[in-house]
């Protein structure tokens, strides 16, 4: 390997390898097609991610910045970690790595990609949009990777996987990497592949969970299970948690009610714009929110530092999507906890995952918030109730984090707290302007300004004005004082004149 390579990974930390990287690096450095299948949390991104920066060839080298290398992955929160790894371990070459993802703004991807790059990771959809633009040039790229492979090849991504293989050279080397690789996946793999070699780093157990990982299986009550959470996430010297919903709706309720419960909570779904959902995963990895609700857009790739608890609040589709769910944590060498909760209208579902993986939990135990059990297997403390204590609120909170602007479209998902006080500066600033704007501005306040002006203009007697109006003024103090009838006449005539100036009517009758 290059040792600018060697120097920037030992920088990092990574001075030894994994399995999977011991057997994919020899096949891979020597550019040959291979299928790349281990345990979650074992580098997988390092196995395909070092040979593809040897083969590239830097600016300092003649590089000539049009993409060498393109990684294809398929959620946006893997795509900003992968072009992070790549970048570190490249850096000491000149290697330049962009993202390319939706939910930001085309221009500065556009511009980069102008500036020149090496390696490009994207997501399927921004990836098509910048080709078909002409802004994308791929018919140099000397290294593919479809990372999580078994689901960019699933029926969903599949149509735009196979244009971006068209607009790629055909005479190139494609890696295909993920935990776990069913049988069709692989098959159809091949067709577009040079006689690859499939390794797998574990046993023929495919699928299989991490042995660091201890399981947890609980049959829950729906309506019980916010409590069972608020147990479960005030176990002893627990790190960060991750939790698992299948619907964005639930991820969103579940992250809203443990922060009514004072827990440190953000949530990362589709119906977030992208910008917040970037914002959640900065403040998860900081540790400003130590609990993160998620739906399975967060479940494949994640690599977060320090995750000692992962929560299934609803059951997984299927075994694979449990393998990825658990996966968050018991990574690179270190233990972890999975609890999965499971409704009376899921077992038959969570049979099947228990019968693919062999896991030995086909009848989970009927657990409530207050079953005993549930602070004995978990270390939770046995006076710990449904709210976190104010004492342990040591969190800073999801509003810690600033909320970056991304360019987004629409931006229908900005906090209600910043779009209001943005409103209200806009309209702030408008006021003292009003003499020239109070036409486009809304009646009220708004024009209050401009009335006290010709009061203010008529009291004092100035300019061209004519006696009559003066005097009038001049005449309107002692009326003040005598009775309330004469009191009433002049501030009538004020309003008439204020809706004089606005609607045009009223100067004809004072005339």
């Amino acid at each position: 390997m290059h040792p600018d390579i060697v120097a920037a990974l030992a920088e990092a930390g990574i001075t030894r390898t994994f399995a999977i990287q011991e057997l994919t690096l020899p096949l891979a450095l020597a550019g040959n097609d291979l299928i790349g299948q281990a345990r979650t949390g074992t580098g997988k991104t390092l196995g395909f991610g070092v040979p593809m920066l040897q083969r590239v060839t830097p600016p300092a080298e003649g590089g000539d910045g049009v993409p060498q290398a393109l990684v294809v992955v398929p959620t946006r929160e893997l795509c900003v970690q992968v072009a992070r790894d790549l970048g570190a371990a490249g850096t000491k070459r000149g290697i330049r790595v962009q993202a390319i993802y939706g939910g930001r703004a085309f221009e500065p991807q556009i511009e980069a990609l102008r500036n020149g790059v090496e390696v490009v990771v994207g997501t399927p959809g921004r990836l098509l949009d910048l080709a078909q633009r002409g802004d994308l040039i791929l018919g140099k790229v000397k290294a593919l990777v479809l990372d999580e492979a078994d689901e960019m090849l699933d029926l969903g991504f599949l149509p735009d996987i196979e244009r971006v293989l068209a607009m790629v050279p055909e005479k190139r080397q494609t890696m295909l990497f993920s935990a776990t690789m069913p049988g069709p996946i692989v098959t159809l793999s091949r067709t577009f592949m040079t006689q690859p070699t499939h390794i797998r780093a574990h046993g023929n157990d495919e699928g299989s969970t991490v042995p660091q990982t201890t399981q947890f299986i609980y049959r829950a009550h729906n309506l019980d299970k916010p409590e069972l959470l608020s147990r479960v996430l005030q176990s002893r010297d627990r790190g960060l948690v991750m939790v698992f919903c299948r619907t964005k709706r639930t991820a969103q309720k579940v992250a809203d009610e443990l922060v009514d419960r004072g827990f440190a909570a953000a949530a990362v779904h589709g119906d977030l714009g992208q910008g917040a959902r970037e914002q959640a995963l900065r403040a998860f990895r900081s540790g400003k929110v130590d609990v993160l609700v998620a739906t399975d857009v967060a479940a494949r790739g994640i690599d977060v530092t320090g995750v000692s608890h992962v929560v299934n609040y609803q059951c997984p589709e299927d075994e694979k999507t449990y393998v990825h769910r658990i996966g968050r944590t018991g990574r690179a060498g270190s233990t972890g906890v999975a609890v999965t909760l499971v409704d009376w209208d899921d077992i038959p579902r969570w049979q099947l995952i228990n019968k693919a993986l062999d896991l030995g939990f086909d009848d989970p135990p009927e657990t409530y918030s207050t079953s005993p059990w549930v602070y004995t297997d978990l270390d939770v403390p046995e006076g710990a109730k449904g709210r976190l204590p104010r004492s342990q609120r040591t969190r800073e909170g999801l509003e810690a984090e600033t909320l970056e602007d991304l360019g987004e479209t629409g931006k229908r998902n900005r906090p209600a707290g910043g779009s209001d006080s943005g409103s209200r500066g806009r309209g702030d600033g408008e006021r003292p302007a009003g003499g020239e704007r109070t036409a486009e501005g809304p009646s009220g306040a708004g024009k209050s300004r401009p009335r006290r002006r010709t009061r203010t203009g008529s009291g004092s007697g100035a300019g061209g004005e004519s006696a009559a109006p003066a005097e009038s003024g001049s005449d309107g103090a002692p009326q003040a004082q005598g009775g309330e009838s004469g009191d009433a006449r002049p501030r009538r005539r004020r309003r008439r004149r204020g809706g004089a100036s606005r609607g045009g009517a009223e100067p004809a009758a004072d005339a």
